[in-house]
């Protein structure tokens, strides 16, 4: 069996960033360190981080006075941040340097007289701390149906931002009913959409072009996980997202000469691994990537764990 593994996939700096940041608190303060949410969508990262001495809770109230928290990769409401402050609590803040920028470009909207729309999936906490961010009503539109049920009227001056784990792909529709519904709209840059997103789900078509079956590692939770998964779908690939190897089923393959193995931006490669262990053990694979664009991006950590 011919196994293509696609590029770019897997961790993004923004996870790398925030994994970092955990593991860089427990050496310099000691376990254990509090974690607001899941640092990342991923139960293996989760448990691993657990078993050096992270508890991850769900809300504040469940960290005991003067504990080192930490906010997660999907980033937090204002009404958190004060409530850590008022308790005194010691935070560390792994938002995603990419959501940071999406949360000051809806505060500058604002500040313009702008009706603010945010683009993204209702309940997910990246949404929810971005709504919780921007000083004013933010309207929250999941689809085009969504958008043409605005009572705005067409001549309001209009803002849209977006959630990070979507694509330029994903987003397109609705910003595109957006553009038609309302005479006045600014938006930002499409570049200032996640590159990681965009470049995994171009990465996955390209895959999709070349295989049978399309395996995503990843969790049932990572939005960009399903993503992918959704994508292999739409283009006619058998396509199955799963944690691990464990997860792996015989019967999908059984007709399939080639494999595409992708990896959503919060899985980490040892689990990529696993999955090709696993097909090992259903029979001999020859494993090789595909040519795809190179990741650079490195994001600082905070500033309190890079000083003495």
């Amino acid at each position: 069996m011919e196994v293509l593994l696609a590029q770019p996939r897997g961790f993004c700096a923004g996870v790398v960033r925030a994994i970092e940041t955990v593991e860089r608190a427990l050496e310099k303060y000691g376990p254990p360190v509090y974690v607001r949410h899941e640092i990342v969508h991923n139960k293996y990262v989760v448990e691993s981080l657990k078993n050096k001495g992270a508890i991850f809770v769900e809300n504040l109230s469940e960290v005991p006075t003067k504990a080192v928290t930490v906010f997660s990769a999907h980033g937090v409401a204002r009404s958190v941040e004060e409530e850590a402050a008022a308790r005194g609590l010691p935070v560390l803040n792994a938002t995603c340097p990419l959501v940071t920028k999406v949360h000051n470009q809806g505060k500058r909207y604002m500040s313009k007289g702008r009706a603010l729309v945010l683009i993204g999936h209702a309940g997910h906490p990246e949404v929810e701390g971005t709504m919780g961010q921007v000083p004013g009503p933010v309207l929250l539109v999941q689809d085009v149906d969504d958008v043409a049920a605005l009572t705005l009227h067409a001549d309001t001056p209009v803002a849209y931002i977006t959630q990070t784990t979507l694509s330029v792909d994903d987003t397109k529709d609705i910003i595109l009913a957006l553009q038609q519904r309302f005479t006045d709209i600014q938006g930002p840059d499409t570049r200032d959409i996640c590159y990681a997103t965009q470049n995994r789900q171009s990465a996955v078509r390209d895959l999709s072009k070349l295989v049978d079956v399309i395996l995503v590692v990843g969790a049932t939770n990572s939005s960009n996980s399903n993503r992918l998964r959704e994508i292999g779908t739409e283009v006619g690939v058998a396509s199955y997202l799963i944690a691990d190897g464990s997860e792996l089923n015989a019967e999908w393959l059984k007709d399939a000469k080639t494999v595409g193995i992708t990896a959503g931006a919060s899985a980490p490669e040892v689990l990529v691994d696993d999955v090709i262990e696993a097909l090992r053990r259903i029979g001999p694979v020859a494993v090789s990537v595909l040519p795809g664009r190179e990741e650079n991006i490195e994001f600082r950590l905070p500033s309190e764990l890079t000083t003495a």
